[in-house]
């Protein structure tokens, strides 16, 4: 046993611990170096990746294994292409899997090509950062018609996800978006835009084409709640009216707030700056637009109609606040004409086989980093972190703060020598025994050549390759 000196940066809301002050120093008794998987190359993983090789002075080794071809999960494949502002977090991302003491290992999914189980003896630890693509049920009546949609689905087929649909309808002339989140906005502006618009992104031919046939001219955003409650962020909310082709519009009479609303404002500069923004809407003068986006606050979708199986319309209830920030229904109904209905109320996690899961909640069991069985026993040796620990809700800053959390408990079950003991070797020689087909770093630096080089010979930066076997080819090109 030797002694490992750790850098903790804290605070730690963990029930394990006090709370640690910035920069303080101790010396944790655990095993040199650490070997440790971290489950998935998205933001989460990475960060946890990150936060794990600075508190161990680099006394760690990484494996960060994901099931996709290419690292980056949500930024790559959950942010609309016309934001290339957000997209610039590859940049930092790409600079933490450039350290040494982290291996990328794509392609390999766990649970099918390798066991958790089978993890478990090759690593210390093992931390699931697995994140969230799929869509939350949906119990609106109507909601099994054709022509509704989930936004992740949606999102999945724009962002070039190759495991999502290559073509899609956009046939319709009016479409509801339902949801006031961040995620309803990009459905909504990629919606009103045209494809031209949009094909100077990194979108891929087969996207362009679907686009290039929309023929919304309406998008109608519902929200039950008022402009305190909506949960867009400013800058999301500004850039819908950065296009020439779309006019933004919110209705003077959506304009409400109540005490708990006011105290909202007050408390949170984001919040108020949201209410300025929908304010400023409500009063300018129309924008001379093609595209209309309107975004209706206090409507609460009740039903969604249909003729012949196909969406013809959604039903709303006009809702009234209360005092406390929540509202209640007026009895007043509006039939709205859409012939496409689009949900983003959230997305949801997927289980992974062999670790406990939470079907109501949608996420791993957990006390705030450890797995936890049913019982609510640690399961020795697994941590989660990011939206598959807690549910798809923050920011980047949220899974910052997240990842520290689960690695704080990481390194206090290292120090006290609670961590499983691996009985087996390096991950690849297990890889190899089972003929999988991982791909590395080095392999993702290749296939982000090549669309770089795609993207170059339009005078763009990018243009994605979307099938997997193009994505796999291309990483193994030489």
């Amino acid at each position: 046993m030797v002694y490992l000196r750790i850098f903790i940066e804290g605070p730690f809301p963990s029930p394990h611990r006090g709370r640690i002050r910035r920069q303080e120093r101790q010396n944790y008794r655990v095993r040199k170096p650490l070997n440790v998987a971290v489950i998935g190359a998205g933001p989460a993983g990475i960060y946890a990746s990150d936060i794990l090789v600075k508190k161990t002075g680099g006394n760690v080794h990484i494996d960060l294994i994901e099931q996709m071809p290419a690292p980056f999960g949500l930024i790559r494949y959950g942010v609309a292409p016309d934001h290339p502002r957000i997209k610039g977090i590859i940049k930092s991302l790409h600079r933490v899997l450039d350290t040494e003491q982290i291996r990328l290992l794509t392609n390999v999914h766990i649970g099918r090509d390798i066991t958790v189980d089978e993890l478990q003896q090759h690593y210390d630890a093992v931390v699931f950062a697995t994140g969230a693509v799929g869509d939350r049920h949906r119990d609106i009546p109507g909601a099994q018609l054709q022509g509704v949609h989930g936004a992740g689905e949606f999102v999945g087929f724009y962002d070039g996800n190759p495991r999502f649909e290559r073509e899609w309808d956009l046939s319709a002339s009016e479409v509801a978006v339902i949801g006031v989140g961040n995620v309803g906005l990009d459905v909504s502006r990629i919606l009103a835009k045209t494809g031209d618009e949009l094909k100077v992104t990194e979108i891929a031919d087969n996207v362009y084409d679907s686009l290039a046939q929309n023929k919304a001219e309406t998008v109608r955003v519902f929200g039950r709640r008022g402009p305190a409650q909506a949960k867009f962020t400013p800058q999301e909310l500004k850039e819908l009216d950065h296009s020439d082709n779309i006019n933004v519009v919110v209705s003077p009479e959506d304009i409400d707030y109540d005490e708990a609303s006011l105290e909202a404002r007050a408390s949170s500069k984001s919040t108020d700056l949201v209410c300025q923004v929908l304010e400023q809407y409500a009063i300018r003068d129309p924008k001379k637009a093609p595209h209309t986006l309107q975004i209706h606050l206090f409507e609460q979708p009740v039903e969604i109609l249909g003729e012949d199986g196909r969406v013809s319309g959604i039903k709303t209830e006009r809702t009234e606040l209360t005092g406390d920030g929540s509202v209640r229904g007026t009895g007043k109904f509006t039939t709205w004409p859409v012939q496409a209905v689009y949900f983003a109320t959230g997305y949801r996690s997927d289980a992974v086989d062999g670790v406990p899961f939470n079907s109501e909640k949608n996420v791993i069991n957990n006390d705030g980093g450890h797995v936890i069985d049913e019982e609510g026993a640690i399961v020795p040796g697994l941590y989660t972190t990011g939206w598959v620990k807690r549910g798809p809700v923050g920011l980047i800053g949220n899974t910052k703060s997240d990842a520290s959390e689960t690695i704080g408990m990481l390194l206090d079950d290292a120090a006290a020598g609670t961590l499983p003991s691996p009985t087996a070797g390096d991950i690849t020689e297990a890889f190899a025994d089972k003929g999988i087909d991982y791909l590395t770093w080095q392999d993702w630096q290749r296939l982000d050549a090549a669309e770089r080089a795609l993207g170059e010979r339009e005078g763009r930066e990018r243009k994605k390759y979307v099938e997997w076997e193009d994505m796999v080819a291309h990483s193994r090109a030489q």
